[in-house]
């Protein structure tokens, strides 16, 4: 789907970015992404805290090596986000993966946390609002990542939320995903993105706007496209406005992947609570999460996070 609908943006005669230098002492585009920006090709971004924070290693390496070989067998350019010894990265090599896929020591690095990564000269993968101000920056409209952050549970308590709702108000990028991780409290973080001015469009023939794990969350999309045309006619639509806001692509993750979905809620439910009772807060509770639902599905839950993102980077024959 990602690869149709980078061609059928050039044809809707999507304006070209701003492009910065693809080269300087704290940002870097790998020729291979610059190449393919000059000659007008599409180019796909992605994250890496799936590297650093989402997946053990070799998992973590094995899926940023198959997801980048699926975005290439499709005919675009897979441009992965990190930042290395103090320089922020759109598109790794070999090595730059194999070093973050083992660097225990690396940050997670969001919008707030850039300068100081840059300041000390430090590593780390880029969540999805540290990814999406590096390939605005360097020009590429689309980044696909697994699922987006959001409000999180007794967030109208804690206001707990995360930059990237954020950064899709202010930030003018296509942002496709499995929706909105299910560990999260998705209506509220429905709400805070109309408030943002975030226009949120699931891909498909219903509006029903998927949970990551499920293609149905109990919530709808104000809107949706059911091919990669109308997709990229929206997104073309966004970027010629000029709106300098993001918009939300939810691609809800096949039916077939999804037959765990329940075993794995249930065991959401479960960590979530667990975290309450530890105490544990803001950007911990995440990863505290994650782990705890590898645990209690006994792998289950990684084994979904891969075939979800490799779904979402497969092109499907609409």
């Amino acid at each position: 789907m990602l690869g149709r609908v980078s061609t059928f943006l050039q044809r809707c005669g999507v304006p070209t970015f701003h492009r910065c230098r693809t080269h300087d002492s704290l940002f870097n585009v790998h020729p291979s992404v610059s190449e393919a920006l000059a000659e007008n090709k599409p180019v796909v971004a992605l994250e890496s805290t799936i590297i650093t924070h989402g997946m053990p290693y070799p998992q973590n390496l094995s899926t940023a090596e198959e997801v980048e070989a699926i975005v290439r067998a499709h005919g675009a350019t897979p441009a992965t986000v990190g930042v290395l010894q103090g320089r922020l990265h759109v598109g790794l090599t070999q090595e730059q993966l194999h070093f973050l896929s083992h660097d225990n020591a690396s940050l997670k690095v969001s919008r707030r946390d850039l300068p100081y990564a840059i300041s000390k000269g430090l590593s780390g993968g880029t969540t999805v609002s540290g990814t999406m101000i590096a390939a605005h920056r360097a020009g590429i409209p689309v980044f696909v990542t697994g699922g987006i952050g959001g409000v999180h549970r007794d967030g109208e308590n804690s206001m707990d939320v995360s930059a990237d709702l954020t950064e899709l108000g202010r930030t003018p990028i296509a942002v496709v995903s499995a929706g909105v991780k299910s560990i999260l409290d998705i209506g509220r973080t429905l709400e805070f993105l109309e408030t943002q001015g975030v226009c949120v469009t699931t891909f498909g023939k219903s509006k029903d706007f998927p949970a990551f794990f499920s293609p149905h969350s109990g919530f709808s999309s104000p809107y949706n496209v059911t091919d990669a045309k109308e997709a990229a006619e929206l997104i073309a639509g966004m970027l010629s406005l000029g709106l300098q806001s993001g918009l939300l692509l939810a691609v809800p993750i096949p039916e077939e992947h999804s037959a765990s979905g329940q075993l794995i809620q249930e065991a959401v439910c479960t960590a979530v609570a667990e975290a309450s009772e530890k105490g544990i807060r803001g950007r911990d509770v995440t990863p505290f999460i994650l782990q705890r639902v590898s645990e209690l599905t006994r792998g289950e839950s990684l084994k979904a996070s891969i075939l979800l993102l490799i779904s979402e980077n497969e092109i499907r024959n609409v």
